[in-house]
């Protein structure tokens, strides 16, 4: 939330009000932690009645008796202020409020430090503690505390370094959060990144899906890929931030993988010219161990702050990764640069259907390939415009796997940009349906991720394509922008994309605010469905699928129409 809620709480506040007020009747804690779990978040009674608590005081829900509460008028137009957009902007500001009330003094070892809390059960403390031992955390010390079946672990976060160094004089950029590579128990490079100013999720939090880190075959084996945060700083407080560095050492406070040199890029990531990079293990390495093996687990980045002495030495730790050498050549690109790329070569005619289209390739089992497209279809067929369109490809693969293409969405900046109007790809998003009502609930720019948010929003279990058949859910969506004199022709080219089976599900006008996302000044906004739409419900059927966005070019002639089979 942007106004009264937004310093004090998260996004979820803005789901508990969302929730009530999509429903006319009274709900009570049961009931909003069952709808917050199908939009994403894991919250339990106990936490959603805490939340509720916090609104009654502002005055944006009201209780009612002993079974639960309504939104009130204040609340209603709290969303209506609480648009996504403004979440992007919240994040990066939630950030800037952690470093500003940081008060750790390294010398004397008192002051708050910002925490991670987290939810797991009892069977997770082996493994997370393990990676306590290991060093693969930015402190070994922590507070567990007994809630029901369950235990609230909090751990230090890397945004404390941030604030430690704000504290001493030396400006600090929070730049990316994303997965660093591991080899021989090295780091070598980021491989996955996201800006902490280009996306309404907590960057860090958006890498947190079992299958994206890999944090305990580090612990085995030395290689993997674990969270961490990059961060600049101006090369004169380079050394001032050494030998801070050293005292917060010295008082078990570090996770730090690296201090670069001035103008040079670090871990892969480029530094500009009297800058320097520093990278920092994610507080919530050890969690992310613990979700690996499978525990069922809720994480809360940044959440808040502690005082320091109540926090408890969990292991004596060792510092189990090596300094990283030279610096990386090889440079982590944005996914902007690689669908340009892409965009460029798109030469798809929606007159005669020919031509190449940018497509999506999902990896799944094939003895899963029937249930698979019987799937799609169904998607397909009853909601054709949840899809880019209704053309798929079935890829032979070595062994058990097999792969299923889809036309992605990027096909159609390439489309419009052959016609001579520029259509510049702005936001990869999540799109909440319910029955007519559509509007934007997360979004992550192109020019700011290394990766497709679409491939994240599956990973996490946050889409509900399946459902959205039946009137309420969310589905994969994106939107671009145009300049506003293109409009009327990009109307006259959209309605042949659509005759050519290319879905599109608005063109706005000039300045318009589109499902919830807001579009720059002189532009037009054009949203369209995700190609990974189908195959979110695949995943969402219980079907092992690994989607991968924006892979690469294929001729149309290639694909079959899904619903004539």
């Amino acid at each position: 939330m942007v106004s009264s809620v937004a310093n004090e709480t998260d996004k979820k506040m803005m789901e508990i009000l969302r929730i009530l007020s999509e429903h006319e009747e009274i709900l009570g804690a049961k009931a909003i932690a069952k709808e917050l779990k199908k939009k994403g978040y894991n919250l339990g009674e106990r936490a959603v009645r805490y939340h509720m608590r916090i609104l009654d005081e502002k005055g944006f829900t009201k209780r009612i008796g002993y079974s639960g509460r309504k939104i009130t008028k204040k609340g209603l137009k709290e969303i209506e202020k609480g648009l996504v957009y403004d979440q992007v902007n919240f994040i990066f500001s939630k950030f800037e409020e952690m470093i500003h009330h940081t008060s750790f003094n390294p010398n004397t070892g008192k002051g708050k430090v910002v925490v991670n809390t987290s939810e797991i059960p009892p069977e997770a403390l082996p493994i997370i503690k393990k990676a306590f031992k290991e060093g693969l955390c930015v402190s070994p010390h922590a507070r567990l505390e007994k809630i029901d079946e369950k235990y609230k672990i909090v751990t230090v976060c890397g945004t404390t370094i941030d604030g430690l160094l704000l504290k001493e004089g030396i400006p600090i950029i929070p730049s990316f959060a994303g997965l660093v590579e591991i080899e021989n128990y090295t780091p070598k490079r980021f491989t996955e990144f996201i800006a902490y100013k280009k996306t309404s999720m907590m960057p860090l939090e958006a890498f947190t899906a079992g299958e994206m880190t890999s944090v305990l075959d580090v612990i085995k084996y030395g290689e993997g890929r674990i969270p961490a945060n990059f961060r600049l700083i101006p090369e004169t407080g380079r050394e001032k931030a050494l030998r801070l560095l050293d005292k917060l050492q010295k008082m078990n406070i570090g996770g730090v993988l690296k201090v670069g040199e001035a103008g040079k890029n670090l871990l892969g990531m480029p530094v500009d010219d009297g800058m320097v990079g520093i990278a920092i293990m994610g507080g919530i390495t050890p969690i992310c161990a613990a979700q690996e093996a499978g525990h069922d687990i809720s994480i809360k980045m940044a959440e808040t702050l502690v005082e320091f002495s109540k926090l408890d030495l969990i292991t004596r730790h060792r510092k189990l990764l090596k300094e990283p050498g030279t610096p990386s050549k090889e440079k982590v690109r944005i996914l902007l640069t690689k669908a340009w790329n892409l965009i460029q070569q798109v030469d798809f005619d929606p007159d005669t259907i020919t031509g190449k289209v940018i497509a999506n390739i999902s990896i799944l089992k094939k003895e899963d390939l029937n249930k698979a497209l019987k799937i799609i279809k169904k998607v397909c067929e009853e909601k054709p415009e949840y899809s880019t369109s209704p053309y798929f490809r079935i890829i032979k693969l070595e062994g058990d796997r097999v792969g299923i293409a889809s036309i992605c969405s990027l096909t159609v900046d390439g489309v419009l940009i052959n016609q001579g109007i520029m259509s510049t790809p702005t936001y990869s998003g999540l799109l909440e349906i319910k029955d007519d009502m559509r509007r934007f609930v997360e979004l992550t720019a192109y020019n700011g991720s290394s990766v497709e948010p679409h491939e994240i929003y599956i990973s996490k279990g946050m889409t509900r394509v399946y459902d959205s058949l039946s009137g309420s859910g969310r589905i994969l969506a994106s939107l671009r922008e145009i300049p506003y004199v293109a409009r009327e022709k990009s109307l006259k080219v959209v309605e042949k994309l659509r005759e050519s089976g290319l879905n599109i599900l608005k063109v706005g006008k000039t300045n318009e605010i589109l499902y919830n996302a807001k579009v720059g000044r002189y532009k037009v906004g054009i949203v369209t469905p995700g190609g990974l739409n189908p195959l979110a419900a695949v995943k969402e059927n219980g079907v092992e699928v690994k989607v991968k966005a924006v892979e690469s070019l294929m001729d149309i002639n290639k694909f079959f129409i899904i619903n004539k089979i």
